[in-house]
């Protein structure tokens, strides 16, 4: 993250904030989404992924550890894009947050 002041690297850093959940899991899978992809979404995404990240940890870890998918349709795309992600990438950069 940069020094940046901007509207959209404020919500960038808030983003990445509030994507640290402080579970190892979720963190593997939600930063390097919101490094690689998040930029590269829709409005509408980047918007859903906001009210993804407000969701619980528990909610969330379940989604994406592939044992339930969540009832809104846009928060279950999202949800396996995250997963098809973190089966597609190496992360082992990541391994150490």
């Amino acid at each position: 993250m940069n020094d940046d002041a901007s509207p959209a690297a404020v919500m960038r850093k808030r983003l990445y904030w509030h994507s640290r959940r402080g579970m190892w899991e979720l963190d593997l899978l939600l930063i390097p989404f919101l490094e690689k992809c998040f930029d590269t979404l829709s409005e509408e995404d980047r918007l859903t992924y906001e009210r993804l990240i407000a969701e619980e940890d528990q909610d969330l870890f379940v989604w994406l550890m592939h044992r339930e998918w969540p009832e809104d349709p846009a928060l279950r795309r999202l949800v396996k894009m995250i997963v098809e992600h973190a089966e597609n990438t190496n992360n082992s950069a990541y391994r150490t947050l």
